[in-house]
């Protein structure tokens, strides 16, 4: 299950509000919204997160946070190491191989100790090229 999904079954639980019933509202299949749900999904587009914040009257901090964890939730990450020392390469395909292993008191223990990184500098992204 993804962040995303977790919280978009944990608002329709609280509501009462069953998986067809919000498919039809959101105009997609209930197979997605369950495949959404359990993690068997990439990202929901931003149209979509928007129409889920609108259907459940999500606003300011709220409606980020579903925008947030919408961002955390593909299910099928890529770490490209290339560049880094070999010891960030042996974590990161360990990581990789052991992750449904660990139990949730590691996994905050990994996230607090991510959480404790001062601020990435911000990106920067190459320049387009403009077509003639």
């Amino acid at each position: 299950m993804t962040p995303f999904g977790a919280r978009l079954r944990a608002l329709r639980e609280a509501r009462g509000v069953g998986l067809a019933e919000l498919a039809r509202a959101l105009h997609v299949s209930a197979a997605y919204l369950s495949a959404l749900e359990h993690g068997h999904r990439g990202r929901p587009s931003p149209g979509l997160i928007h129409q889920v914040n609108e259907y459940f009257g999500l606003i300011w901090d709220d409606a980020e946070e579903m925008v947030r964890l919408a961002r955390l939730s593909h299910p099928r990450v890529v770490v490209d190491t290339s560049g880094l020392s070999p010891e960030a390469t042996a974590l990161a395909n360990r990581l990789a191989q052991e992750i449904g292993r660990l139990p949730p008191e590691a996994l905050a223990r990994m996230q607090a100790e991510l959480d404790a990184l001062p601020p990435a500098p911000p990106r920067r992204e190459a320049p387009r090229r403009r077509l003639r």
